[in-house]
């Protein structure tokens, strides 16, 4: 079982920014690790990197986050829609959740 690492979810939105979203995909590939931790069934993060199968995979990782973290079907959608509109947002709501299960 993976522990829920506890992470500051500003930085992570910071390091995000300043990295030109190389930290994202890392930290999606470590959250996506937690999650199934927890008991998701979400694929094999490469599938970010693809066109087109990214836009499954993160319906699968918000999806997940809904039912795994959040524990609320809608909630998935609602964060879906927060990494389309406004990506910070997105990160923001999923770490901040995630940190809620690290304590």
């Amino acid at each position: 079982m993976v522990e829920v690492k506890s992470r500051n979810p500003i930085l992570v939105i910071v390091l995000s920014l300043i990295t030109f979203g190389i930290y994202a995909l890392y930290w999606w590939w470590q959250t996506k690790n937690e999650m199934n931790g927890l008991g998701a069934q979400i694929p094999t993060a490469i599938l970010i990197i693809i066109p087109i199968v990214n836009l499954y995979w993160l319906w699968k990782y918000c999806e997940a986050y809904g039912k795994y973290v959040k524990r609320d079907e809608n909630s998935g959608i609602l964060v879906l829609l927060a990494f389309f509109v406004f990506f910070p947002v997105g990160q923001y709501l999923v770490q901040t959740d995630l940190n809620k299960l690290a304590k």
